[in-house]
C-alpha cells in the first residue's frame, strides 16, 4: 500500500474477498527521514494516506523499513548507470529486486502467500505457465516495469486493476468507499529523487563526473558538456551549444561515449536504429523464444510498440531487428518484447544500430 490511489483500490478489492490480508507499506527514503512533501511511493505522508486507508478497510497494517535494501538494490544502480553514461530505469529494478524481491519473501515469512498490488497489469495461464500481459487499458498499462518478474514471483502476484478500469473509475470507486486518497494528485517523480533529475544526479554524483566535449558526428567540437550522466540518447533540449546558423537543424544526443568522455549530437535522423542488442534478458516463461519469431518492441515504458523481429538469441543476449527504423533506443533503459498484449520478456539495451 504505497499511499496512492491505485493500491487503495486494490486493498479495497482484496479486503472484500473475505481472504484474510494485511496491508503492508514501505519506508525506503534513503537520507531523508526527516522528508515530509509527498514523494510518491515511499514518503513519510504517503505512509500515513496508507495507513488510514487500511484503517477504513479493516485491514491491519505494518511499516517495513527497507532503507538499506533500497539503497543496495536500485539506487547505487541507478547512481552507477548515469556515472557511466547509461539511462538506467529503477522502477524496473525496485520491482524485481524490491517489491516483488525482498517485500515478497518478508510478505511469505509474516503468513502471505500471495502479494497484491496497484499495478495495471494482468497475469493469466497457459499450462502451468503464469504469463503476464498488458493491462486493457493501454494508457495505464505497467506491464513494461514488470517484464523482470520470475515464475515464482507471477504465480503469487496478484494485479488487482489492469482489467476495463480507466483512472477515473478508480477514483470514482475509491471515492464510492470514502477513501481519502481518492483524490490524490498522481506523484510522476522517482521517489527518491528530492528535486529535479539534473540537480540531484550533481549531488549525488559529485566527483564522478567531469566536463568533456561535445561533438558532431564527424568528430568536429563544437561545444563542452558538464558531464556524462546529464546527457540521454534521444535528448534535445538542455545541449548548451547553439546552433552553427539560423537555419540548422535541430540537434539530438545521438551517442555517449564514456570512455571518450564525449556527448555525440547531430540530426534526428542520424538517431535512426534498425537492431537493438540487449543484454541481461529474461524471458517470462524461462525459455527463449525462436530465433525469427515476430513481436511487437517498446524502448521505454510509456513509448509505443514497434513491429520487430528476434534476429539472435545467445544466453542472456538477445539481438532484436526492428521492422522500421527507431530513434529512442538509450543504451540502459529496456526494451520489452510483446506478443499481442503477452510480455515474452525484455533486457537492457546494451548498442543500437
Amino acid at each position: 500500500m504505497s499511499g496512492g490511489v491505485d493500491s487503495s483500490v486494490a486493498a479495497a478489492r482484496v479486503a472484500a474477498t473475505g481472504l484474510r490480508a494485511f496491508g503492508i507499506t514501505l519506508a525506503m527514503w534513503p537520507g531523508s527521514r526527516d522528508t515530509v512533501r509527498d514523494r510518491g511511493c515511499c514518503s513519510i505522508d504517503s505512509v500515513d494516506d496508507a495507513r488510514r486507508v487500511a484503517t477504513a478497510l479493516a485491514l491491519p497494517h505494518y511499516v517495513w523499513n527497507l532503507e538499506r535494501d533500497f539503497e543496495a538494490e536500485v539506487v547505487d544502480d541507478f547512481e552507477a548507470g548515469y556515472a557511466s553514461g547509461l539511462t538506467p530505469n529503477p522502477c524496473v529494478r525496485c520491482n524485481q529486486r524490491i517489491k516483488f524481491g525482498v517485500l515478497l519473501e518478508r510478505a511469505r515469512a509474516a503468513g502471505a502467500t500471495h502479494l497484491a498490488t496497484g499495478h495495471y497489469a494482468r497475469t493469466g495461464r497457459r499450462g502451468s505457465l503464469v504469463t503476464l500481459h498488458r493491462a486493457r487499458d493501454a494508457r495505464r498499462d505497467q506491464a513494461y516495469v514488470l517484464h523482470r518478474l520470475d515464475q515464482r514471483q507471477l504465480r503469487s502476484s496478484v494485479f488487482a486493476l489492469g482489467g476495463d478500469e480507466s483512472k477515473a473509475g478508480v477514483r470514482a470507486e475509491a471515492a464510492a468507499l470514502g477513501l481519502g486518497t481518492a483524490a490524490k494528485p498522481e506523484s510522476q517523480d522517482l521517489c527518491f529523487v528530492e528535486s529535479d533529475l539534473r540537480s540531484d544526479l550533481r549531488t549525488r554524483l559529485a566527483g564522478r563526473f567531469a566536463p568533456g566535449a561535445i561533438t558532431e558526428i564527424d568528430g568536429t567540437v563544437i561545444g563542452e558538456h558538464e558531464g556524462v550522466p546529464f546527457f540521454t540518447v534521444g535528448q534535445r533540449a538542455g545541449l548548451g551549444i547553439a546552433p552553427s546558423r539560423p537555419d540548422a537543424a535541430p540537434r539530438y544526443v545521438i551517442e555517449i561515449r564514456p570512455a571518450l568522455n564525449t556527448v555525440v549530437v547531430g540530426p534526428r535522423e542520424a538517431l535512426r536504429r534498425t537492431t537493438v542488442e540487449a543484454s541481461s534478458f529474461r524471458w517470462i516463461a524461462g525459455s527463449a523464444a525462436a530465433v525469427g519469431t515476430a513481436c511487437d518492441a517498446q524502448l521505454r515504458a510509456h513509448g509505443e510498440p514497434h513491429t520487430a523481429r528476434i534476429d539472435a538469441a545467445d544466453g542472456d543476449t538477445v539481438l532484436i531487428r526492428f521492422d522500421s527504423p527507431v530513434d529512442q533506443a538509450a543504451p540502459g533503459q529496456s526494451v520489452v518484447l510483446y506478443r499481442g498484449d503477452e510480455v515474452l520478456g525484455g533486457g537492457l539495451i546494451r548498442r543500437a544500430a
